[in-house]
């Protein structure tokens, strides 16, 4: 693993107009996951690099830049999005502590937030998230591809465990920030399982998530190659199934699946009603 130290100009990526948010924060550039669908891998072209999960850049400055942000007279307090394209709360940042840094920012300036993570190292935060969401919105919300922590030691080697995912959410909501489960992206033949899925429903409910989403699996640029070429070696099989799927017939039932088990956990796919922001649109495949 290298880890290299850059400078950033901004904090902030302002983020097309069609998703939730208008602008997100992301403290590295790379992740040490090694999710094997990460939708990110072509970022690392940017930065000159093809090795996106072992090349970590670390933005040293990211609070001053932040901070430059917050105190602009046109800066009008947006949720900030973290961790969109990389994961916050990857291994290196129990080294550099960037993020308890961005907190304390955003109490400071009563910014609201929302999260994004596959670590429970968030729980090193616990004592900021819970001040911050006593001031203002903050959200927090983990992926969960699978319930299974035998599957997700697979195709998310490095990420915290299912398990620790729902133990780690449901910490955090005993604070006041609104938890939610991602299950993203559904991996067709290997995570869309009916009784996979209605185990998250039905976990996510017990740690009293306030709403789930699903999405699809992209398949676009640099991850088709990746995913495909894991997904061959660890099982021929469904390889030939997913590459030979009629997507729209696919997503279909997908839809009927995930609506079925939220009616039956009584389980909301619409977080709009906490952030008061429209439903972030359904991925698509991208084969």
């Amino acid at each position: 693993m290298q880890y290299k130290n850059i400078i950033c100009k901004t904090a902030l990526n302002k983020i097309p107009s069609g998703v939730p948010y208008k602008y997100d924060l992301n403290i590295y550039r790379g992740c040490s996951h090694g999710c094997k669908y990460c939708f990110a891998l072509y970022t690392h072209k940017y930065m000159s690099s093809g090795d996106y999960f072992n090349e970590i850049f670390i933005k040293t400055n990211i609070a001053q830049a932040l901070e430059k942000t917050f105190r602009l007279k046109s800066w009008r307090g947006d949720i900030i999005n973290i961790g969109g394209v990389t994961d916050s709360y990857q291994s290196i940042e129990s080294e550099t502590g960037l993020m308890r840094e961005v907190l304390k920012l955003c109490i400071k300036y009563k910014n609201p937030v929302t999260i994004s993570t596959k670590s429970n190292l968030i729980l090193r935060d616990y004592d900021l998230i819970d001040e911050l969401s006593k001031i203002t919105f903050v959200g927090v919300a983990s992926t969960v591809t699978t319930p299974y922590d035998e599957l997700s030691k697979i195709i998310e080697p490095k990420a915290s465990p299912s398990s620790e995912r729902f133990k780690m959410l449901g910490r955090l909501a005993k604070t006041s920030a609104v938890t939610g489960v991602h299950v993203m992206p559904v991996i067709p033949y290997l995570t869309d399982n009916p009784e996979a899925i209605n185990l998250i429903y039905e976990k996510s409910a017990e740690i009293s998530a306030r709403y789930l989403i699903y999405g699809n699996l992209n398949l676009r640029g640099d991850t088709k190659k990746t995913f495909l070429n894991f997904l061959y070696n660890y099982d021929a099989n469904i390889y030939k199934k997913l590459t030979n799927l009629n997507a729209k017939e696919y997503r279909l039932n997908l839809k009927k699946i995930f609506t079925a088990s939220g009616l039956k956990h009584n389980i909301t796919p619409n977080y709009s009603k906490y952030i008061k922001l429209p439903p972030p649109a359904q991925g698509e495949f991208g084969f």
